[in-house]
């Protein structure tokens, strides 16, 4: 039904895309595609150890003597679904289909981040009537969780000194600079003991939310289940002496959380009083998130007593500690008007098995306070005996606004658009800067068509602006030729 939509060779490679499962850290099959792709077309292919592939396509029509251009988009798509959602990541493609102006998927992620940037790169190798420059084709893998594969780019593949980096969201802006992250992982040994006898059971279920990338999303305000969940934790103990015998909150690393659920257990003496608080607490915070999270649902139902809950003095430091995690925006930069400088996620909390396993990743723009905001989070658990380690460290990417590169594609498009672009730095983590750490002396920029919802399931992309950009594309490579 895409392959309808114009220009149909995109909409052709992205559902070629899609119809294979591509989780990080599971692109094998993935990889292989596109790997075929380019030998099906008879062009140079490359591939590291780490599963990193470069497809070479000679310079065509006048561009066959120009300098040669990077083109560069991740393989790999985070995988997000709805709880009501029956899909299995491993073995479905992506089910898409179009709603008025955008496509979607059927309750899951669409993986147009960064499935699109990719579709591109595959219609201008197979494309045979376009004016390009030389094109080395990157396709890198995992960066959806650590970038290792950019990290881990291996030497002597790329020639190129002009890096178009094709996972940008929004077809106006030029993105020339990025946030460095950090993941901050928490494990710690429990404490439980047998349930107290004369309980109620709950299931306390936070869902709805809109979540989002944990980038580019997190100054608008949207509500964390982690930290509504705690909230509302951390006062029915404080007032009903309420227990806690699991905790499952969140998903993946770079996603603001939409749901998260936990098994508590109150005195049956005690349990109108704390059904009555938890929904009058609820509605209160359904109202200070009417406006960014109009379908929050928070909720409790009967559920059968647990065998164990946390021992008392080990779950008043887990719920203290996480409820006084620092998270969304923790400052806005004072120098880029309207960009988030420095931010924390809290993405996962789970409570199984006598184990507490957190994972929250802190971004910045400023080395120093990255790891500022990554300390205080290492703090928080550490003060209550957790074990904490940091992993998936990348550097950001310093805007360079005088770039030649940067002014060729302003020119490009303007006379394509009859509009000046936004030319930005943004929040999110892009593989620019460590892919010039591994070839330095790179000359880039970042664009895209419109995307929304990344990262969650109610991510899309917009149908007319896939031709925008790629009549754009299309100018933006005839000029580098």
């Amino acid at each position: 039904m895409l392959e309808s939509l114009e220009p149909q060779s995109v909409w052709k490679n992205f559902s070629g895309l899609n119809a294979i499962p591509r989780a990080s850290k599971k692109e094998e099959q993935i990889a292989a595609w596109v790997r075929q792709f380019g030998q099906s077309l008879g062009l140079e292919v490359l591939s590291d150890e780490t599963g990193n592939v470069v497809i070479k396509k000679p310079g065509q029509g006048k561009g066959v003597n120009a300098p040669v251009v990077i083109m560069q988009a991740h393989l790999d798509m985070v995988h997000q679904k709805n709880a009501d959602t029956d899909f299995d990541f491993d073995t479905q493609g992506i089910e898409m289909y179009i709603d008025g102006e955008w496509v979607k998927a059927k309750g899951t992620t669409l993986g147009a981040d960064n499935g699109m940037g990719a579709a591109y790169i595959l219609t201008v190798l197979e494309d045979k009537t376009l004016d390009h420059p030389p094109i080395e084709a990157l396709f890198t893998l995992d960066e959806e969780a650590g970038m290792t594969g950019a990290k881990t780019l291996g030497p002597g593949m790329l020639d190129g000194k002009i890096l178009l980096n094709l996972d940008t969201e929004d077809e106006r802006e030029i993105t020339i600079g990025c946030a460095g992250g950090i993941d901050t992982n928490v494990t710690m040994d429990l404490k439980m003991e047998d349930c107290p006898n004369n309980t109620k059971a709950y299931y306390l279920t936070v869902k709805g939310l809109q979540g989002g990338h944990s980038g580019m999303d997190i100054h608008l305000g949207r509500g964390n289940a982690n930290k509504i969940l705690f909230r509302l934790l951390y006062q029915g103990y404080s007032k009903f002496q309420m227990r806690i015998a699991g905790i499952d909150g969140g998903g993946l690393r770079n996603a603001i959380p939409r749901e998260a659920f936990a098994s508590v257990v109150v005195d049956i003496t005690k349990a109108g009083e704390f059904e009555q608080h938890i929904l009058h607490l609820g509605n209160e915070i359904k109202k200070e998130l009417r406006t960014t999270d109009p379908h929050l649902d928070i909720h409790l139902e009967t559920a059968a007593i647990p065998t164990e809950v946390l021992d008392v003095t080990t779950q008043v430091k887990i719920t203290r500690a996480i409820y006084s995690l620092p998270n969304g925006v923790f400052r806005m930069s004072a120098d880029i008007p309207g960009l988030v400088e420095t931010s924390s996620n809290l993405a996962r909390v789970l409570i199984k098995n006598g184990q507490l396993l957190s994972q929250s990743l802190q971004r910045s723009s400023v080395e120093s306070a990255k790891m500022d905001i990554a300390n205080a989070v290492r703090a928080a658990f550490e003060q209550i005996g957790a074990a904490v380690e940091n992993a998936g460290d990348y550097p950001g990417w310093k805007p360079e606004p005088e770039s030649g590169l940067l002014k060729h594609a302003i020119e490009v498009y303007h006379t394509v658009f009859n509009r000046e672009p936004d030319v930005n730095a943004c929040h999110a983590g892009l593989e620019c800067g460590i892919i010039n750490g591994r070839y330095p002396g790179l000359d880039m920029i970042s664009i895209g068509p419109d995307i929304r919802g990344a990262h969650s399931p109610d991510e899309r992309v917009r149908i007319a602006s896939v031709e925008n950009f790629w009549n754009y594309l299309k100018a933006l490579l005839s000029s580098l030729s």
